[in-house]
């Protein structure tokens, strides 16, 4: 039977998250629903979700942000503010179905840039080129027995992760509101000279995922010192957004932190640890390595109407090399204002 493209509305949103969940293995905490809402809701950017449909059943899903940029220009992403999407399907007639209402989209609203983030069928050809070489992605199985888990980690690592595990001064918190996290992680990119997500997005995002999303916060003698928000996504944990203070480093706390997700994750009945993306060459990409982890190299795939080179909008990239040195020395009160305004048109 004929394939059909339509976009996401709300009397839509059942199916699709069943189709993701439960129907389609490919799929990734990313392609589910809540990310229309949580996108529309706090940067304002339009999300024309896409899914293919045979005979009344959804067999294939692709979600889509219209991203306008005064910055970078207007681009299609799959899917902006997260590190994953493109299309996800039951058979190859839905995915090309998907690929070709993209780029018919594309045309619609006059963009000549589409990315795809860890596209599960890659493209080839037609104006589709890829990138490699700047992301890893960092996952293992986790180990249900404490001991069994502990000795995954390299033998210098579990030695920091074995005192502040017994270090009387550390206590972790499972939270559902991101009061604690949000001005850590703040902080934080503000050191990295990246302009920050707002309150705003997190409060959104850990209401629309609430059962699937939730924040843990390491406490030194009662003052928040650590966080990170983690997303739950079958039997997968990802702690995805994180955020520390300066103390952190020496009192262990960031490894008491992650130690302590793991442990309550296998609690939870998680089975893999998604320790998520990091560039190459950073500090996060050494840590996730010291702790033992194995970096999988990340492809993004971009579609370009003119041809050329995909844009390169990281913080790797030199020109932006002056940029991030002057938000580094951002009042943070100003960085925390700027910040949402500049990370809504980056994606």
């Amino acid at each position: 039977m004929t394939v059909t493209v339509k976009s996401l509305d709300e009397s839509v949103r059942p199916a699709w998250d069943r189709f993701v969940l439960e129907l389609c293995p490919s799929a990734s905490f990313f392609h589910l629903s809540g990310w229309q809402r949580v996108i529309t809701s706090a940067f304002h950017q339009a999300c024309p979700f896409l899914y293919a449909e045979r005979a009344g059943q959804i067999v294939g899903v692709l979600p889509v942000v219209h991203l306008r940029s005064r910055l970078f220009g207007p681009r299609l992403i799959s899917n902006a503010f997260t590190i994953g999407g493109g299309a996800v399907a039951l058979d190859d007639e839905a995915y090309a179905a998907l690929d070709r209402a993209l780029l018919a989209l594309a045309e619609r609203v006059g963009v000549g840039c589409i990315e795809v983030r860890r596209p599960v069928q890659p493209h080839q050809g037609g104006g589709w080129v890829a990138r490699e070489g700047i992301y890893a992605n960092f996952a293992r199985p986790l180990v249900a027995e404490e001991e069994g888990c502990l000795k995954q980690i390299p033998r210098k690592q579990r030695a920091v992760v074995r005192k502040a595990r017994d270090s009387s001064l550390l206590r972790a918190e499972s939270e559902t509101n991101p009061e604690h996290f949000s001005p850590l992680y703040a902080a934080s990119m503000r050191d990295m000279g990246t302009p920050v997500f707002g309150r705003r997005f997190f409060t959104a995002l850990m209401a629309e995922f609430a059962e699937r999303c939730d924040c843990l916060t390491v406490f030194a003698e009662d003052r928040p010192v650590a966080s990170v928000l983690n997303f739950y996504f079958r039997d997968r944990v990802m702690p995805y957004y994180t955020g520390s203070r300066s103390p952190a480093r020496a009192l262990g706390a960031n490894d008491f932190m992650y130690w302590q997700v793991m442990r309550r994750a296998v609690e939870r009945g998680c089975a893999v640890f998604d320790f998520g993306r990091s560039k190459f060459g950073t500090g996060p990409f050494s840590f996730k390595k010291n702790w033992g982890f194995e970096p999988e190299p990340i492809r993004h795939d971009f579609w370009l109407k003119a041809g050329g080179a995909p844009p390169e909008m990281t913080p790797l990239n030199p020109k932006y090399r002056l940029l991030i040195a002057l938000w580094k020395r951002l009042p943070l009160g100003l960085a925390n204002r700027l910040g949402p305004l500049v990370a809504r048109e980056i994606g």
